[in-house]
């Protein structure tokens, strides 16, 4: 499985980005992949292909109207672990001994 986490943005389309970024979350919810939205980022988890597909998918969508594109995209793969978004977590908070904020 892979934990891909992935920010997408247009480097010339002004300050204001959430509509260009909301065509990526739209794909992203939309592929049935396990994912978590951040501020910053969104994580996505899935099998290589499931996963590198849809990183295609939103650079694809962002490539239609926009000159310049910065993809910030980090890999974390681990053959023998599923559901990583939420047991990753679950694990530092074991270790803290309490729930953290999200």
């Amino acid at each position: 499985m892979v934990l891909a986490e992935l920010s997408i943005y247009p480097l010339d389309k002004g300050v204001s980005l959430s509509k260009y970024v909301a065509r990526s979350l739209d794909i992203i919810d939309g592929c049935g992949l396990p994912y978590q939205f951040t501020p910053m980022s969104t994580i996505i988890e899935g099998e290589w292909d499931e996963v590198m597909d849809v990183v295609n998918r939103c650079f694809k969508a962002m490539e239609a109207d926009c000159d310049r594109i910065s993809t910030s995209l980090r890999l974390d793969y681990r053959k023998d672990r599923k559901n990583a978004i939420k047991s990753k977590v679950e694990s530092v908070e074991d270790k803290v001994g309490r729930k953290l904020k999200k």
